[in-house]
C-alpha cells in the first residue's frame, strides 16, 4: 500500500489495536492493496473499488467499519482522495456526496432510511 502519510497510518494502527478497530485497519490495508493491484493492471479506481471492497471483506464488516476504512484511507493512502470522492458519490442519496466532496468530508454509509407503509 503506497502511503502519502506514513505517520498518520502508524497512528491509526496504534490507536486501533482492539478487534473491531484492528479489523478496520486490516480491511483498509487489504482493500488498498487489492485496488493497487488492479490499478497496476490498468483498471481505474472507480472501476475496481466496489469489487475489491467485497474481496477484502472476508468476514462481514459493518457499514461503520467500511466508512472508517474510507476515512482512514482518504487521509493516508496515495489514492485516498480519489477513493473519498468515489465513495461520496456512490453513497449519496441526493446531493450530499457533492457537498462532502467540496468540503473534504466522508459520508457515513451506515445509514438507515425509515419509510411509512
Amino acid at each position: 500500500m503506497e502511503l502519502k502519510d506514513a505517520e498518520g497510518w502508524a497512528k491509526a494502527k496504534a490507536a486501533n489495536t482492539d478487534p473491531y478497530g484492528g479489523r478496520v485497519i486490516s480491511y483498509a490495508e487489504d482493500w488498498a492493496n487489492f485496488m493497487e493491484r488492479d490499478m497496476a493492471a490498468g483498471a481505474t479506481l472507480e472501476a475496481c473499488a466496489q469489487r475489491t471492497s467485497r474481496e477484502a471483506d472476508t468476514d462481514g464488516i459493518t457499514g461503520f467499519m467500511y466508512g472508517a476504512a474510507v476515512a482512514t484511507l482518504a487521509r493516508v493512502w496515495k489514492h485516498g482522495e480519489a477513493l473519498r470522492r468515489w465513495h461520496n458519490l456512490k453513497t449519496q442519496m441526493h446531493d450530499e456526496g457533492e457537498r462532502a466532496n467540496a468540503s473534504g468530508g466522508v459520508l457515513n454509509p451506515a445509514l438507515m432510511e425509515i419509510r411509512e407503509k
